[in-house]
């Protein structure tokens, strides 16, 4: 039984520390952002952080989201592509061991995406990613899914998907006309920024349940004020949810508001909170928990990944962040 699905980029995580900006500013990274490489820029990366200690792990948005869901007990797949390389092959084991059913296309010729993720001192994280295999996530691996099981009732769809407009709403036809519950995740503020007019139409037809955090909701509406742009979101998807990092988080449904006050914790990387935000907050929506129960999830579990490099915490981590936010 497959209850949650999750669609987007299949990558690699390789986390690397650096001590300042100086960095991405020679690579022409954002901070906070994401940057699209091709090869001879991953080799140019691979280059600069040869020296540097890394750390690997799986990542891509939604499957991050997956993951902490899986670990929530919750019936979960991905859908992705990777290469058929030993990159591949750890994302497949890593999918294995927490029990989601994967739908990965395997691309011999390509070789598998990976996020360079570049963490300051600050705990900020600023992505270059090159895609390789996972540009070729297609919907049919979405239908191969939702034939072999005809019971999944929520699809959760990265942002990122956005930079092929025809396979993003593809994707998001397909899980409308199966009937299931669409979460998006906006992503990155930059993606929002240059991609504006054509994200409100997707978010407007087909999106219920729409996540971002300050800087993309002020992107998506226009408005620095968050609540101001919660309202705009919300009026646009079903229900909206605006992250305000240290000072918490919004959400609202019709006319249904809430707010929980942010968590004091000590950021060692900010790699994968809005994802595991995400997890928790969506563990609350499917059991029919108010919208202050479902942020006080997401909240809790962004407030323990944030202490960890990646998204190394353990199944019982998980779990407990969770139970923490119920007030147990």
């Amino acid at each position: 039984m497959v209850k949650i699905v999750g669609i987007g980029n299949a990558l690699v995580d390789v986390l690397v520390h650096i001590d300042d900006e100086k960095m991405l500013s020679e690579l022409s990274l954002p901070k906070g952002g994401m940057t699209l490489v091709d090869a001879s820029g991953l080799d140019r990366l691979n280059d600069l952080t040869r020296t540097l200690s890394s750390v690997r792990a799986t990542g891509g948005s939604a499957s991050n989201t997956i993951h902490a869901l899986s670990h929530l007990g919750h019936a979960t797949g991905f859908v992705g592509s990777v290469g058929d390389d030993e990159m591949g092959a750890f994302y497949l084991s890593q999918m294995q061991a927490r029990g989601t059913v994967a739908s990965l296309q395997r691309k011999p010729e390509m070789s598998t995406g990976i996020a360079t993720t570049f963490i300051t001192p600050d705990g900020e994280r600023t992505f270059a990613t090159y895609l390789g295999a996972a540009a070729c996530v297609s919907a049919d691996g979405l239908r191969a899914m939702l034939k072999a099981h005809p019971e999944v009732e929520l699809l959760h769809v990265e942002g990122y998907l956005l930079q092929d407009h025809a396979l993003i709403v593809d994707v998001l036809s397909t899980a409308r006309d199966a009937g299931l519950v669409v979460s998006y995740d906006l992503a990155s503020w930059n993606l929002v920024e240059a991609e504006r007019e054509f994200i409100v139409e997707l978010v407007r037809d087909y999106v219920d349940i729409v996540f971002a955090n300050e800087e993309e909701a002020a992107a998506f509406s226009c408005q620095r004020d968050p609540e101001e742009a919660l309202r705009q979101l919300a009026s646009v998807a079903g229900t909206a949810v605006v992250k305000v990092g240290a000072h918490g988080a919004f959400a609202m449904q019709g006319s249904e508001r809430a707010f929980v006050k942010g968590l004091k914790r000590k950021v060692v990387d900010t790699t994968a909170a809005g994802d595991f935000f995400a997890a928790g907050f969506l563990h609350g929506f499917v059991g029919g928990e108010p919208l202050e129960r479902c942020l006080d999830y997401g909240n809790h579990l962004a407030g323990e990944v944030i202490q960890v490099y990646g998204t190394a915490l353990t199944p019982e981590q998980i779990r407990a962040a969770v139970i923490n936010g119920n007030g147990c």
